[in-house]
């Protein structure tokens, strides 16, 4: 799978058809995000550790949206996956990112992660290598959600009660992007003080996450207490399908229902 995408970013480079790819490369036995601009670098190219046990990612369309901000009428390419390209098709709807700036070059997860990430979609539409594999049910979400409502009550709250407030959840996430952010407004959640306020918080960041996330874990793998993110940032995607059948990421062009004025669609 590696070398066929080194090909494409090789042929991509050679051409001057972008300035550089936003990738992982490996160095002193680390992965790292990497900008490579030249093609005797590609050996150094990493795609991260592709087992369940230990996936080794980065967000790196957060990356591209700092760079395109520095070189706004430059192209690059970036590497992702499926949630990666997810996060690409919002980042264009939200006008963060200009598709004509960007080359997307897809790669498929195998089976054994899409099924540890419990992933909607682990491929994008066009990969460049790898494999499509099913989408795969969401089994920790259904857990909960089978819970009577005291005891999911109860369960959340000590989940959010874990918070230290280290804003590692929304420093990963690629569809954190805002200049002002609305969890450090003193009106929403007080400053200083451990634990965090709860469920004010996590919830001000679900509903601002609503029509944003692409489900691709980050958060939660990042989170140092644990909390299930993931699980909650699915609930909030799944409401957005049932009331206004939208979900984030998926189609290119589509819309958020909630940038628009009216009554939700007749299902």
């Amino acid at each position: 799978m590696i070398d066929t995408i080194k090909q494409k970013i090789s042929g991509l480079l050679s051409d001057a058809s972008v300035k550089g790819v936003v990738a992982l490369k490996t160095a002193n036995g680390h992965v790292t995000p990497c900008v490579f601009q030249k093609e005797d670098d590609l050996d150094m190219l990493s795609l991260g550790d592709m087992q369940a046990s230990g996936d080794t990612r980065y967000p790196l369309n957060k990356v591209l949206i700092t760079i395109a901000r520095q070189y706004p009428d430059d192209v690059f390419g970036v590497l992702v996956r499926g949630c990666d390209e997810r996060g690409l098709y919002t980042l264009y709807r939200l006008n963060q990112l200009d598709p004509d700036k960007v080359v997307p070059i897809g790669f498929c997860c195998p089976e054994e992660l899409a099924k540890a990430c419990e992933c909607k979609k682990p491929y994008p539409d066009d990969p460049v290598a790898g494999e499509k594999t099913k989408e795969i049910f969401q089994n920790r979400m259904e857990e909960i959600e089978g819970m009577d409502i005291s005891k999911r009550f109860s369960f959340w709250m000590d989940q959010f009660s874990k918070c230290i407030k280290c804003y590692g959840c929304r420093n990963i996430c690629s569809m954190c992007f805002c200049r002002e952010c609305s969890l450090e407004c003193e009106d929403l959640v007080s400053k200083g003080s451990l634990p965090v306020d709860i469920p004010v918080f996590h919830l001000t960041r679900a509903m601002h996450m609503a029509d944003r996330c692409i489900d691709c874990g980050l958060c939660e793998e990042a989170c140092p207490s644990d909390i299930p993110l993931r699980v909650l940032y699915k609930k909030t995607s799944r409401i957005m399908n049932a009331e206004f059948g939208f979900t984030s990421g998926i189609e290119k062009q589509e819309k958020s229902p909630l940038s628009m004025l009216g009554p939700a669609p007749d299902n």
